[in-house]
């Protein structure tokens, strides 16, 4: 029989939620096999402590142990983290390289954020884990090893299939064993028991007293939605502890560090909307299918002032009474300024756009002193966008 209590006071879960023991038993249960798992969750609910304690219970315990971030890993640089590379294969390349398949042989590697993984390397992986075989690259020696993988990620996995980001068949490899980890907004009695865990080890770090929280204040935070759960709450709790000098927390003190909207505006674009087309794109559409127009009646109007096309039909009747070539070149040349304006301004946007980024981005950096990570939790976007951003714009922390 499983212990559960065990595995919680050994890997520091706290909580005594159904959904989240019913987490570690499978973990747990799944642990004596090679069988693949993957944990989904959202961001913040400790996803990265399953696959240790899946590792742990397991007969590779002895073996090496590895998680890793796929979504820090630079797009360039993700297939020589993982398999290695051969000297010479890429600028840079200075010496061979061993990958993670290769070092971890005969352990445990944890892939984080596996959603983020480029369609190239999801090819790569989805060999491993079907036949135990890898090529470095720059290399056409077929290698074997002898990894147990275990897969995370936040992002909506069917819908990134969909949309073509994630391949379906990696997708099953990977979820032989499903895990699902609640959000904290599920868990609303562990709530209490977090904050007061929270509050004792900031008491102790910081050798000051406790906060708590009045009755009141308790039922606020039990009924906030927490999208960065448990992440989250220990930063509330860590901010409180520190900057309040009252010790027992009203709802009025609380209000300052439950904010209602995200504290920065999200400039990026949406992914669920990525395929829609804009009000700009829709615009320049019609203002070019405009000028189109205008071209075809020019020439109408060419044929008919040259005698070449007979003045019978009705379309050069409604051509003769209404249009004539001096108002027809000034509408031209109207509708060609609307369009160099609107280039103009476009380039303006961009620029505008651009600054507007680099200052949010660089907000988001010095709220969080420079944690790439929360920075871009903060922003919405992941790790690597906001990585290639700031080489981008050369941000400078």
């Amino acid at each position: 029989m499983i212990d559960i209590q065990a595995i919680k006071q050994r890997f520091g879960i706290i909580g005594n939620d159904p959904n989240l023991n019913r987490a570690i038993e499978v973990a747990v249960q799944v642990a004596a096999t090679d069988l693949t798992v993957f944990i989904n969750g959202e961001s913040g609910t400790g996803k990265d402590v399953f696959p240790q304690i899946i590792h742990q219970n397991s007969s590779r315990k002895h073996g090496s142990y590895f998680a890793i971030n796929c979504g820090a890993i630079p797009e360039g640089t993700i297939d020589s983290e993982l398999f290695g590379h051969e000297k010479g294969s890429f600028t840079g390349a200075y010496d061979t390289r061993k990958g993670y398949f290769e070092v971890a042989d005969g352990g445990t590697l944890f892939l984080d954020e596996v959603g983020e993984l480029p369609l190239a390397t999801q090819a790569r992986l989805l060999r491993v884990l079907e036949n135990g075989e890898f090529i470095k690259v720059g290399s056409s020696k077929i290698q074997k090893t002898n990894v147990r993988v275990v897969a995370a990620t936040n992002v909506d996995i069917p819908t990134a299939i969909e949309k073509g980001r994630f391949r379906e068949d990696l997708y099953y490899r990977l979820n032989t064993v499903p895990i699902h980890i609640p959000p904290l907004r599920d868990r609303k009695e562990d709530i209490k028991l977090l904050f007061r865990k929270f509050a004792s080890d900031f008491a102790e770090k910081y050798r000051i007293p406790a906060v708590q929280l009045t009755p009141e204040a308790l039922t606020m935070f039990e009924n906030y939605r927490w999208d960065g759960n448990i992440r989250q709450l220990k930063n509330v709790t860590e901010q409180i502890s520190i900057i309040e000098k009252e010790r027992l927390i009203t709802p009025e003190i609380l209000r300052n560090y439950l904010p209602t909207q995200t504290a920065l505006p999200m400039i990026f674009k949406d992914e669920s909307k990525a395929d829609s087309i804009s009000e700009r794109d829709i615009l320049y559409k019609v203002l070019f299918d405009m000028k189109k127009d205008i071209t075809e009646l020019r020439k109408t109007v060419d044929e008919l002032t040259s005698g070449q096309m007979p003045i019978a039909t009705p379309i050069n009747a409604t051509v003769i009474n209404h249009v004539n070539e001096a108002n027809l070149v000034d509408y031209e040349n109207t509708q060609d300024a609307e369009v160099e304006y609107l280039q103009e301004k476009q380039a303006t946007d961009s620029l505008s756009l651009q600054d507007k980024e680099n200052e949010v981005i660089i907000k988001a950096l010095r709220k969080y002193n420079g944690k790439r990570k929360d920075a871009a939790k903060e922003l919405g976007i992941s790790e690597r966008t906001l990585y290639r951003k700031i080489k981008e714009y050369d941000i400078k922390m």
